[in-house]
């Protein structure tokens, strides 16, 4: 048995541990508890409201015509299967500590404080900056519509757009009345998410049953077609790996999938997301890995599905890369069902936009609680259960910066922060086994140390292919955090404090 029984620090200085049993202690407090009212339900909705987005409606296309032709769909599957790895290490973890935070909160308990620290802040980058990258897609989408009914808003308030300034009113207000709707309670946010995964799900059944009736088996000629080099960027826009290691990705042929699995992996981002509404969780042990594990699947089995419906509707060197999907319906001469998949993108990157805000709140709540934030941000409200002054501060913050960002210098620095976050959780996996082996683990992820060891180079090579650029930019955000950490974090800790 361990000794970790007692509620100090595990160890000293920026590597010390919070203890599991104190964590969940935590929960306990009602001044900084959050209400517990989610099922396994309303969790996998959850996933499956965050994960499709516009990864279905746009990035399906736009990879089949310059990546891998009608083997996109293996390039899911693979992606799906690196997702995968790392959803099985978040189960585990998730059912250990059913604490809110997510990747924060696993690796306080197995790796330190520091590390911690540093997952958090890139955590609350991530989910921030995805918050405000979807909010901006939705407004394009809502402007388009409201072009083809004859309406328009003023350019000024359009947005930032092809080097003209502007303020996104849209993509302003749709923070705000996602705040509101987080504040007032997680359950009324299950229920209207419920309500607009619903209506995502079923455009993209439609896409898919109505669109089965138009493939041409002669777009399948070649599944896959001929290899052919990549085109780097150059200086710092190359991938990492091709200035290191003088490597070019590959497009089309057998290697070709697997640099199209690199593109598509980012259609995936956000089942991580269910596991920071852990506490909020009425059986948490058993229903988070079932909502993880479960969207992730009911995602993957979507992209096939829209993937092989889209490249056999249209020949792929033919599928455009703005809206994929939307003309290719065009293109066999029902425009009626284009409406209809750009109404559905609008719907869902609402549910998107409100899931990664839920996360990003709940992260900066469990920092709060520790102490590593100002602890003011950790208190909930007495009425709605939630925590009421960090959900207002970052929806304020959120809402800002959707109306004065462009989608394109932000969204590399999404997915870099997800895979950080990927590698964190599989180390701490194989970590906490070793120091914790009494713990209970209602989930276990099998084939520890070797899947969570696989799920770390899988992440690690999608990392590598990324621009340089982007990495710099992390690397940047990340030296403020420790700055932050070392001003305030670490002297205000309550394991500090208490310990």
């Amino acid at each position: 048995m361990s000794t970790q029984q007692d509620s100090g620090p595990a160890g000293n200085g920026v590597f010390r541990t919070k203890d599991v049993e104190q964590s969940i202690r935590d929960t306990e407090d009602p001044e900084f508890a959050l209400r517990k009212s989610l099922s396994a339900l309303d969790l996998t909705v959850f996933g499956v409201g965050v994960i499709i987005g516009t990864g279905i409606f746009v990035l399906t296309g736009v990879v089949a015509r310059q990546t891998a032709g009608p083997a996109t769909a293996i390039a899911f599957v693979v992606a799906g299967v690196v997702c995968a790895l790392a959803a099985l290490c978040y189960a585990e973890f998730a059912s250990t500590v059913p604490v809110a935070g997510s990747a924060y909160t696993f690796s306080y308990a197995s790796l330190g404080e520091l590390p911690a620290w540093i997952i958090g802040w890139d955590l609350v980058l991530e989910l921030a900056l995805g918050c405000a990258v979807v909010a901006v897609g939705w407004s394009g989408y809502v402007r388009s519509l409201l072009g083809n009914a004859g309406a328009s808003l003023p350019d000024f308030l359009s947005g930032t757009q092809h080097g003209r300034f502007g303020f996104d009113l849209l993509a302003f207000l749709l923070v705000l009345v996602l705040t509101c709707i987080l504040v007032v309670g997680v359950k009324l946010s299950s229920r209207v998410t419920s309500i607009i995964v619903g209506v995502k799900v079923t455009v993209v059944l439609l896409v898919i049953i109505v669109g089965a009736f138009f493939v041409n088996g002669a777009n399948y000629q070649p599944f896959i077609p001929p290899s052919e080099p990549a085109a780097g960027g150059g200086g710092l826009r190359a991938p990492l790996i091709q200035l290191m290691a003088g490597y070019t990705p590959t497009n089309f042929g057998v290697l070709g999938i697997f640099t199209a699995a690199a593109v598509v992996f980012f259609a995936f981002i956000g089942f991580d997301i269910v596991a920071t509404a852990a506490e909020e969780t009425v059986n948490p042990q058993r229903d988070v890995p079932r909502g993880i594990l479960g969207s992730l699947f009911i995602c993957t089995v979507l992209y096939v599905a829209v993937s092989l419906v889209v490249t056999g509707m249209q020949h792929y060197s033919q599928l455009t890369v703005d809206a994929p999907l939307a003309d290719a319906f065009k293109s066999v001469g029902h425009p009626f069902w284009a409406g209809v998949i750009s109404f559905g993108a609008a719907v869902g990157l609402t549910s998107v936009c409100m899931i990664l805000l839920l996360g990003q709140t709940r992260v900066f709540f469990a920092m709060s609680r520790d102490g590593l934030l100002p602890r003011t941000f950790s208190r909930v409200h007495h009425r709605f259960g939630t925590p009421y002054r960090s959900t207002v501060l970052l929806g304020l913050i959120v809402a800002v910066v959707a109306g004065f960002t462009s989608i394109e210098e932000l969204a590399e620095l999404v997915n870099i922060g997800t895979l950080f976050a990927f590698v964190v959780v599989a180390l701490g996996v194989i970590i906490l086994r070793r120091k914790r082996p009494d713990l209970p683990r209602s989930f276990r992820t099998p084939l520890v140390p070797y899947l969570p060891i696989a799920s770390v180079l899988a992440s690690l090579w999608l990392m590598l292919n990324l621009p340089a650029e982007t990495w710099l930019r992390f690397g940047a955000w990340m030296v403020i955090g420790v700055v932050v950490y070392a001003l305030y974090g670490r002297a205000h800790s309550r394991l500090n404090v208490d310990g």
